[in-house]
């Protein structure tokens, strides 16, 4: 049985923690971005301070190095996800690399009388890249419902999906309802009529054991600034037999193999779509974010997080006027709404009684749609939080609702 985490401790490793005043500073908001560990602030300043060099390019010893670190970070980011490190493709997150696949497998495979399967529940990120290619390609979009308590609806999956169906584009998390997708099941319906999976995973890798072969996914990706690393870095995996068949995404330096003016060809995967001079310093904060999640454990922060999601939504259910959504297994994901009060009027509330929470409609709109409301609140948690974040939480949503009566 693992060991209990001990937020109390692991504040002091987070900076951010404490309002300019001295005061703690109770942040909920983890599920849009998580706060830094002085581990990762202090890799981060190395890489950009005493150790900083250009990487791949130069023959001098310091560059030499910094390829080296830059190359682990990609390593560590493999044996995270469980693939291999010519799978991983460096992006500025996951929006970018759910473009990445869309302009180039989609470009490259799908057709007019082809079909993409998305959810209700899905970011933007996941619909809109989608939305784009549409135009381009005249491929359609089926939209698979959700269950009563907000899961993705696999057994309507099974019945929407066809032949025609050439791409299943699921988040293994919600960012709204913190409900989880069984992938494995969800793959397995993709893979029987032919099309490929590709799984959001940003709100999962801070909070699960991820191993994309065992989930089966064709392509996954995540979001380094979720997993308490730095933000303008993310990650694509992909199965090496489709990223080989990919074309590249953008043209310039590093990502060829020979250029003339006649022709040019291209370095293998994954350097293929890494064009210019990458993020160094965030992908080495990456790796040293992925050292710092590993040395606790990633089964403490899931029993943990799924622990103080259950607790909130009981609280919430013993308070008048507030409504609560999502599964009761809820992995770190709370949205609320409470009766005749904004989310925004309660976000700002709450932010003078040294409460961060998220307020509005979580780039998840068709969602908002499904839910009948404009926008909700959303506590999301991290490894630093505790029950004393969930009371102050309570408090400030008391004070709300004795200020608008």
């Amino acid at each position: 049985m693992s060991v209990a985490l001990a937020p109390s401790r692991l504040r002091a490793d987070f900076p951010g923690l404490v309002t300019p005043g001295g005061e703690v500073w109770h942040y909920l908001d983890t599920g849009a971005t998580a706060q830094k560990p002085q581990a990762v602030i202090d890799a981060t300043v190395r890489a950009m301070g005493a150790d900083y060099a250009t990487v791949h390019r130069g023959v001098y010893g310091r560059s030499a190095e910094m390829t080296l670190a830059f190359e682990a970070a990609r390593r560590k980011v493999a044996m995270f996800l469980g693939g291999a490190e010519d799978e991983i493709v460096f992006t500025r997150g996951a929006t970018e690399a759910i473009n990445l696949v869309a302009q180039t497998w989609g470009l490259e495979n799908l057709r007019a009388g082809d079909r993409i399967l998305l959810s209700e529940l899905e970011h933007h990120s996941n619909i809109v890249p989608w939305q784009l290619l549409q135009a381009r390609t005249g491929v359609a979009i089926d939209v698979c419902p959700l269950t009563a308590d907000g899961k993705i609806d696999l057994a309507a999956a099974e019945k929407i999906l066809t032949p025609a169906h050439k791409l299943v584009a699921f988040a293994h998390v919600s960012n709204v309802l913190g409900s989880v997708l069984h992938v494995e099941h969800a793959a397995a319906l993709a893979h029987n009529v032919g099309a490929k999976i590709l799984i959001d995973g940003c709100q999962a890798v801070p909070r699960l054991k991820v191993d994309v072969a065992a989930l089966g996914a064709d392509f996954y990706v995540f979001s380094a600034h979720k997993l308490y690393g730095p933000t303008g870095i993310g990650a694509l995996w992909a199965r090496r037999e489709i990223l080989d068949a990919m074309p590249p995404y953008q043209g310039g330096g590093s990502m060829i193999d020979r250029v003339t003016f006649a022709r040019t060809t291209y370095a293998p995967p994954p350097q293929r779509f890494e064009a210019g001079t990458p993020a160094i310093v965030e992908a080495i904060g990456l790796g040293a974010a992925i050292d710092y999640v590993e040395a606790i454990g990633l089964d403490r922060l899931h029993v943990h997080e799924v622990a103080l999601a259950r607790q909130l939504r009981e609280e919430l259910r013993r308070t008048n006027a507030v409504t609560v959504f999502g599964p009761d297994d809820a992995v770190g994901v709370v949205s609320f709404a409470v009766e005749g009060v904004h989310p925004h009027d309660l976000g700002t509330i709450l932010d003078e009684e040294n409460v961060a929470i998220r307020a509005g409609h979580h780039c998840a709109q068709p969602l908002m749609d499904h839910l009948g409301v404009p926008a909700t609140a959303r506590a999301s948690f991290g490894l630093y939080n505790d029950e004393t974040d969930i009371a102050a939480l309570l408090r400030g949503i008391e004070r709300t609702k004795r200020i608008f009566g």
